[in-house]
């Protein structure tokens, strides 16, 4: 909506409504396509990771994204036909009543607002430019532009680099159990006295015999006694706190002299430990279906130790005879330490590329598609480095902010990088001022908004929340950093006069606005997308 506010605000006040609107649409229209394309994408991209709660995520989000843009290419430009109307009219902004076709002298400001001709310039026929598009050209654009200022700006770049790939390093996996419940509920205290207390034990494990097996048949008991014992001569297990039926079931038949080895008598003096061991094995039809056994973990005291002892025990389990599988129900978050860091970086690098391709085949400029794409992965880096110094582990809810990040970080840099190449300047220095001053005002409007729509979220008793601030906190900042500071004076270095000739910028105009090549001239400008 700031995009193709700014770009009505461009035209020409006494055009017609029709007119007016339809220069807006030229100019702001291919710009919001082409980011809305990416950001649906990037998050359609995500719901190929494994995690339910992420793909619902993505899947909201994305058909969220695409309706916003539907609205807002439908609805939206329909209010601004209507406004424009009221306006040709020489109407009030609030009552709509008539007000005097030139303001008197000595009226109010405010009523001067009014009027055709009190809030429009009569040089250039458009609305009067906005103090801060003013500022961004006047003394932002020729300050960033300065040869001291570039060099302070790569300095700065280089630092920001450094330190969100130092902060990658440091960032840790995994979740904590009692960031899924509120800061006041009593689970964060038990898991704190946990901490305090029993940190020395991990979870007890189930070792399941998951089919029919002939127990009584002595080597049947001799593998799953092997493959006990190899589970308790792991690093993360003390063997001493086992617990196994059959164990307790042979030292009775030895004290009692019984023959295991027989199915009947097996079957028949079951019943000796059945009372104590009753929810551990599953019997149907006479029959032992499955049954279990216990290992007691220890000192599993970080999620990387969860992660290594999840898969040493089940590589292990792999390799015994009979059918088993280990089970505990905090697997469940530790399966995330085996597929999170591997599901994060595909999704990144899926995403960028599609962004990539998109951008190729959108902006005719491969310098311009390159800036794009190099903006996504800057921001990407810098978000999941300060991620760790602000104590964000990566997780299944991060791993959802961080798809996010690769939507959202294309919109800033993409249109300027684009306004840039498509300047018939040929001063680099010009260009970038010119996109600045085009551009700037939307950029901060688009991250203050956002940025103001979240900051509630920061004093929310709810870790999901606050996580969901900082990461979007991170991506609107990191992503305006780059829009008006990294991303132009970048470009000063590497610049083209144009980034096609008029005839291609017209026909990729007409395809995306679905209107006949021949029907329109003039030179395209897209305006950025919020």
């Amino acid at each position: 909506m700031f995009i193709m506010i700014s770009c009505w605000q461009q035209t020409k006040v006494h055009d017609s409504v029709a007119d007016r609107l339809a220069e807006t649409y030229k100019e702001a229209a291919v710009s919001i396509t082409i980011t809305t394309l990416t950001d649906v994408l990037a998050f359609y991209i995500g719901i190929m990771t494994p995690f339910r709660s992420v793909q619902s995520f993505c899947l909201y989000t994305g058909t969220a994204v695409l309706f916003c843009y539907l609205y807002n290419i439908t609805f939206f430009g329909a209010f601004l036909a209507l406004n424009g109307k009221r306006e040709k009219g020489n109407r009030h902004w609030l009552t709509c009543m008539k007000v005097e076709q030139d303001c008197p002298a000595g009226r109010s400001t405010g009523y001067s607002m009014c009027c055709v001709g009190g809030a429009y310039d009569a040089n250039t026929g458009c609305e009067k430019e906005q103090p801060v598009n003013l500022f961004f050209k006047k003394y932002y654009g020729p300050f960033l532009t300065n040869t001291w200022t570039k060099v302070f700006v790569v300095l700065l770049y280089g630092g920001y680099l450094a330190s969100s790939i130092y902060g990658c390093l440091q960032m840790q996996e995994g979740i904590d159990l009692r960031n899924l419940a509120y800061d006041g509920s009593y689970v964060v205290n038990y898991y704190d006295d946990e901490d305090a207390y029993f940190s020395e034990y991990g979870p007890r494990v189930m070792v399941v015999v998951t089919e029919q097996v002939d127990y009584w048949n002595k080597e049947v008991r001799k593998d799953i006694e092997s493959c006990l014992k190899v589970l308790e001569n792991h690093l993360y297990v003390d063997a001493s706190l086992s617990v196994s039926w059959l164990r307790v079931y042979e030292n009775v038949s030895t004290i009692l002299n019984i023959n295991l080895d027989n199915e009947t008598v097996f079957k028949d003096n079951l019943k000796l430990i059945l009372p104590t061991f009753k929810q551990d094995i599953s019997i149907s039809n006479d029959n032992i279906i499955a049954s279990r056994f216990f290992i007691q973990t220890t000192n599993i005291t970080t999620p990387i130790k969860e992660k290594n002892m999840l898969d040493e025990l089940r590589k292990d389990v792999k390799n015994c005879v009979v059918p088993v599988l280990v089970y505990h129900p905090a697997f469940i978050y530790f399966d995330q330490y085996v597929v999170i860091v591997s599901n994060t970086i595909q999704n990144i690098a899926v995403a960028t590329a599609v962004m990539l391709v998109i951008a190729l085949l959108l902006i005719p400029n491969p310098l311009c598609s390159l800036w794009v794409t190099f903006a996504i992965g800057s921001v990407i880096v810098g978000v999941a480095g300060f991620m760790a110094f602000w104590h964000v582990n990566l997780d299944s809810i991060s791993m959802i902010n961080l798809v996010i990040c690769i939507g959202f970080s294309v919109d800033f840099s993409a249109h300027i990088s684009y306004a840039f190449v498509s300047n018939s300047k040929h001063d680099v220095n010009e260009k970038a001022i010119d996109a600045l001053h085009t551009l700037g005002y939307p950029i901060v409007q688009g991250a203050v908004s956002t940025i103001l729509g979240v900051i509630v979220l920061a004093a929310a008793e709810s870790y999901i929340f606050r996580t969901f601030f900082k990461i979007m906190f991170l991506v609107i900042s990191f992503g305006a950093l780059h829009g008006i500071v990294f991303i132009p004076v970048f470009l000063t270095f590497f610049g083209v006069s144009k980034c096609c000739d008029k005839g291609k910028e017209n026909q990729i105009e007409m395809t995306l606005l679905g209107l006949p090549t021949a029907t329109k001239q003039g030179v395209f400008m897209a305006c950025p997308s919020s």
